[in-house]
């Protein structure tokens, strides 16, 4: 059960803004509950393997003409969490619609197109994926640092490299260093914002500051959700990236009741 602690406002937002709670961590495993229940009850793996494998297909495509793309092939992967709030806009609104009683058809994931804030959240989308081709030009540059302009001529020669070689190791270091800042700053802008545009009449500042007054609110609790988000999403893509039909729909769905928990109505 939420813990309905809710945080007074701060007098620079004005009286206006939306108050958030303070959660625990018992709330993100009934997040994830509900987020599972409306998976089962609103199957849509069929529709983000549709999403997902025109990207696979077209990476792998591309490496078995060349190498020279397979130090982005982990940084274009990982990039899921940062686009992901925006790929997961239809389960917001399938299971808003469930909440209310509504037709759950999965159609209605697309109603979002004729959402009145469709425009701030189209913005709010090209914020996300404006920062997601920054993370890859940072982690090319990263990679530029460590190995020049070097392209490995095969997958074990460039697994030998980062795993046995101090350069490699440093890489990683980095590279996971900066993506943890990059998926930070998705993760306070985007968790409430996205599903707030959907769920009420307020403007995208409106929507991303109280995003990030509730990640600032629930510091620990809102940090584990980051690493059970990029959990389920480095584990589904093990299994040649099916698990991620499964993953990316479950998390929309807990996102949306992560929404209600973290934001009074």
């Amino acid at each position: 059960m939420t813990n309905e602690k809710p945080i007074a406002d701060a007098g620079a937002y004005g009286s206006a803004q939306p108050i958030v709670r303070k959660i625990g961590t018992a709330d993100l495993g009934d997040a994830l509950a509900r987020g599972l229940d409306d998976f089962n009850a609103m199957p849509t793996h069929l529709a983000f393997l549709c999403l997902i494998y025109p990207i696979v297909v077209i990476i792998a495509a591309r490496l078995f003409a060349g190498y020279d793309v397979l130090p982005l092939v982990f940084p274009l992967l990982a990039g899921y969490t940062l686009i992901g709030p925006l790929a997961a806009t239809g389960m917001y609104e399938l299971s808003r619609r469930r909440e209310q009683g509504l037709d759950i058809s999965r159609r209605h994931a697309f109603d979002i197109l004729r959402f009145p804030s469709l425009r701030a959240i189209a913005g709010l989308g090209v914020m996300l994926m404006a920062i997601y081709f920054m993370w890859l030009l940072a982690a090319w540059a990263i990679y530029g640092l460590y190995f020049g302009s070097a392209v490995p001529e095969s997958f074990a020669e460039f697994a030998r490299e980062i795993l046995s070689t101090p350069s490699g190791l440093a890489l990683v270091v980095v590279g996971c260093g900066v993506g943890f800042l990059f998926a930070a700053v998705v993760l306070s802008i985007s968790v409430v914002s996205f599903p707030m545009l959907m769920d009420r009449d307020v403007d995208v500042i409106t929507a991303v500051l109280t995003s990030v007054r509730a990640v600032i609110a629930n510091p620990i609790t809102m940090a584990v959700w980051g690493f059970v988000v990029a959990g389920a999403l480095f584990i589904g893509s093990l299994p040649l990236f099916v698990g991620l039909a499964v993953a990316l729909p479950v998390l929309g769905h807990a996102t949306w009741h992560l929404y209600r928990k973290l934001v009074e109505s």
